[in-house]
């Protein structure tokens, strides 16, 4: 089943010389974690927020679940949730506070707050005011009351920024449960460790447009070098040699290798995510 579809959807704010978003084209299917990932301006934020109904005016067509966003009304908001990079919480209560002010705006059924706090490691912080929270902590909140009324789809925007690596692993852990569990995902950040760790698919998004999009396996392997690494032992220490990837199994030098009992390593030349932006894109996302 798809969930989102956008076809030549186009965006200029007020005043601005250049469009936000120039034509782009793409489908998010049900329990897929889809990936939009691009440098800071490129408009990766200007889709989120037309998909989520803070952004009206576009041009080409977006629906969810058959609909536009505005078309829904308040019955888009029971159904999908939002994590903003920047948090909005209330400062003056605590954590538990806030999820259960949220909660009480929904009327169906919600998770219980206390357990949600605990899977993002907040347990012990639940009758903190949020306004004593670091960044890091604020951003596990948000990214908890997005839970909170148990959306078909979420929109995650930069999930892991500020989160020391036990944390991110924490909110990437939950958001594969989700995506298990059937929970339609949109990702937008730069970050190409969480984007591999947890898209199913991404799209390369500059300057308004789309320029690459498929899974991050075959982007990879499609830009990779056909060859193999192998370090092994030498006479003047731990050496490395590279050979065809092509006719591997016949090459006489690679089996030599092995059969002198020296290799240590085997390597293939697989390109990074990052690799792969660089190519379609000509820039960088560090």
């Amino acid at each position: 089943m798809t969930v989102i579809e956008v076809a030549g959807l186009t965006f200029s704010y007020p005043g601005s010389a250049e469009p936000a978003v120039r034509g782009m084209d793409f489908t998010v299917d049900r329990g897929e974690i889809f990936g939009f990932l691009g440098p800071s301006g490129a408009g990766k934020s200007t889709t989120q927020r037309i998909l989520v109904g803070l952004l009206t005016g576009q041009g080409g067509a977006v629906s969810v679940w058959g609909r536009e966003p505005a078309a829904w009304g308040q019955d888009y908001y029971r159904r999908v949730g939002v994590s903003f990079e920047l948090p909005n919480h209330y400062q003056k209560l605590t954590a538990l506070e806030n999820l259960a002010f949220f909660a009480a705006l929904h009327h169906g059924q919600t998770r219980d707050p206390l357990a949600l706090l605990d899977s993002v490691g907040l347990a012990a912080d639940a009758h903190t005011r949020v306004a004593k929270f670091s960044k890091g902590m604020q951003m596990r909140l948000v990214f908890a009351r997005a839970l909170l009324h148990q959306p078909d789809l979420l929109f995650l925007d930069e999930p892991t920024s500020g989160l020391d690596p036990v944390n991110a692993r924490r909110v990437r852990e939950i958001v594969l449960a989700e995506r298990d569990n059937g929970t339609t995902v949109f990702l937008t950040t730069h970050d190409m460790a969480t984007a591999e760790a947890l898209c199913d698919r991404v799209a390369f998004v500059v300057d308004g447009r789309i320029v690459e999009l498929g899974t991050p396996k075959e982007l990879k392997i499609a830009r990779s070098r056909r060859a193999v690494r192998v370090e092994h032992r030498a006479e003047s220490g731990l050496a490395a040699t590279e050979f065809p990837l092509d006719g591997l199994a016949d090459n006489p030098g690679f089996l030599g290798l092995l059969r002198a009992g020296g290799v240590e390593t085997l390597h293939s030349q697989e390109a990074s995510l990052d690799d792969v932006f660089v190519e379609a894109t000509g820039r960088s996302l560090t």
